[in-house]
């Protein structure tokens, strides 16, 4: 497994300002107190060895009263290891919770803010799935490093405890060279060291694939979650179409993914359990088999073999991090890679916005009753340009008819509102807000009441007002639905929804309107019933339309072609 230090700097970047933000004193306070519930627990582990080496004595000696003084003494130290443990599982739920909750918050709040998910997608970089990288992988980033943390503090503090332990019980050790003689300090501190350094080598080695294993899996179970999602979301166009079939051929496919993903892995983790599986066998027997020559000899009691075994097992043990936790580490390291791409691309688009660039819409707030495009030229991501050189303005009770190529005509639509940036010329924007009315309008799962409001909440309109617009868009059925809770883009049809944008357009009452093939579900007439009724309701509003029906030329005052 290898780590860059711009691995590292970056997951500095992104996880540090937690240790510095609005509840930083309390964040801090159970930082010191999960560091202070660490040294109790390495103290209670040397205190069991203490405990252990004398309850071996006082067996080898057959001595009654110091087998009841260590029944009491385990008594106490149960009882204070119990205090420990919970109080510091506690802790770190705590600041786990904590970490994951401000990450998830500052990313989503950096994600969902004017049009950022969607200008995104066509950032280059690795930030595809956002929805998991949020939902599932800060999750893994953020509980998995205060494990690993703790547990790489916890051993270096059990490698200072220990090793002073085994170093006093190893004695000296004379080796016998046919000529001379080499005393050995503390050679069972080295044989630990040895032992781990050799394990944790060939658990590095082994852990190479294991990595690159593990994050193929979780981007292939990614993009499985995605492909489903998407199948949900988009449930009744494809049953019209009769696509079941084709999404089943693409769920298997996906799922192959996986399955392949599984095998490598597995394979990989395969290698590390030989090696883990192995490896606990052995510090079981091996401190007691070095130490047992030296007890046999009468050199040391079998309280000090014991402890002399266990201090071993310890010192071995915390030597042994990298090799007890390079699976977490893969795992972890995978889910901040793909936390760092989405920040990443969020980063770079935001710099792209605010950097100035030639080949970027410009667009000006005004305080005048005017939309206006000067010079404006709009390109595609591979550098063709599809709209050239613009000059138009619009004022209010204009209605205007965008002709041409629709797919054109959405880009436009998008440059105006923020969304396509990719481009020359500059956009003149009115002091009043925008109103984007796309071919399907956004219907969040919830009460009927609160999806036709959406993005207002629905106290800001009156029973009666949404009674009205909903009549007059011929949906009255709808009025006794209003309160249920529903997947409204399943349960409503294409044309249903459609209307209910109107009804949304009708309530918010916006001054300038852009209009998408809004109404390409409805018959002819339907559909100028509506611009009819938009132009009545709203009667200063300017109207931007792109639509295929042809008597929609009437209706508009004039035109743009693209």
């Amino acid at each position: 497994m290898q780590f860059s230090n711009g691995f590292f700097i970056q997951f500095i970047r992104l996880a540090g300002p937690f240790w510095h933000s609005e509840n930083k004193s309390t964040i801090r306070k159970l930082t010191l107190a999960l560091f202070m519930l660490t040294v109790l627990q390495i103290g209670i582990a040397v205190v069991i060895t203490e405990w252990s080496a004398n309850l071996f004595n006082a067996l080898e000696q057959r001595s009654m009263s110091g087998l009841f003084t260590q029944i009491g003494l385990i008594v106490l130290i149960f009882a204070a290891n119990i205090a420990v443990t919970t109080a510091h599982f506690k802790v770190k739920r705590r600041l786990q919770l904590d970490w994951r909750s401000w990450l998830t918050h500052r990313l989503i709040g950096q994600w969902m803010t004017d049009g950022r998910h969607y200008l995104v997608t066509h950032v280059q970089g690795a930030h595809d799935n956002p929805d998991g990288r949020i939902a599932e992988d800060i999750r893994i980033a953020t509980e998995s490093a205060i494990d690993l943390c703790h547990s790489l503090i916890y051993s270096i503090l059990l490698l200072i405890s220990f090793t002073k332990i085994l170093w006093t019980l190893s004695g000296t050790v004379t080796l016998n060279l046919l000529f001379f003689e080499i005393p050995i300090y503390g050679h069972l501190v080295w044989l630990a060291i040895i032992y781990a350094a050799c394990a944790s080598a060939l658990g590095w080695w082994l852990s190479q694939p294991f990595t690159l294993a593990t994050e193929s899996r979780q981007t292939v179970e990614a993009n499985f979650r995605f492909g489903l999602v998407s199948a949900r979301e988009n449930s009744l166009a494809i049953a019209l179409v009769h696509g079941e079939a084709n999404e089943r051929t693409r769920f298997i496919a996906l799922f192959n993914n996986i399955v392949h993903a599984w095998q490598r892995q597995t394979h990989a983790w395969a290698h590390l359990f030989m090696l883990t599986s192995g490896y606990s066998v052995l510090s079981m027997a091996f401190p007691i088999l070095v130490s047992a020559p030296r007890y046999i000899l009468g050199n040391i009691t079998l309280g000090a073999l014991m402890q002399s075994a266990q201090a071993f097992q310890q010192t071995a043990g915390a030597w042994s991090w990298p090799v007890d936790n390079m699976a977490k580490v893969a795992e972890w390291r995978a889910s901040v890679e793909r936390v760092l791409g989405l920040v990443n691309g969020l980063d770079q688009l935001e710099q792209e916005i605010v950097r100035y660039d030639p080949h970027r819409v410009i667009l000006k707030k005004t305080q005048q009753d005017v939309l206006r495009f000067n010079d404006l030229c709009i390109i595609r991501l591979d550098g063709v340009v599809c709209i050239s050189a613009i000059n138009a303005e619009i004022r209010p009770g204009d209605r205007i008819l965008v002709t041409g190529n629709a797919f054109t005509g959405s880009k436009l639509f998008k440059a105006i509102v923020g969304l396509w940036p990719w481009g020359e010329g500059s956009i003149d924007l009115p002091r009043d807000p925008v109103f984007f009315m796309p071919p399907r309008p956004y219907l969040p799962t919830g009460t009927l009441r609160a999806a036709i409001c959406y993005p207002s909440t629905h106290a800001e309109y009156t029973e009666a007002a949404i009674a009205e617009a909903l009549e007059l868009v011929n949906l009255e059925e709808l009025q006794e639905q209003l309160d249920l809770v529903d997947n409204w883009v399943s349960a409503l049809s294409r044309e249903q929804q459609q209307r209910l944008g109107v009804v949304r357009l009708l309530l918010q009452q916006p001054k300038w309107i852009l209009l998408q093939e809004a109404m390409d579900s409805l018959d002819s007439s339907c559909e100028m019933e509506m611009l009819r009724l938009i132009a009545q309701k709203l009667p200063d509003a300017a109207i931007l339309t792109i639509t295929h029906e042809p008597l929609a030329a009437g209706f508009h005052q004039r035109r743009i072609v693209l």
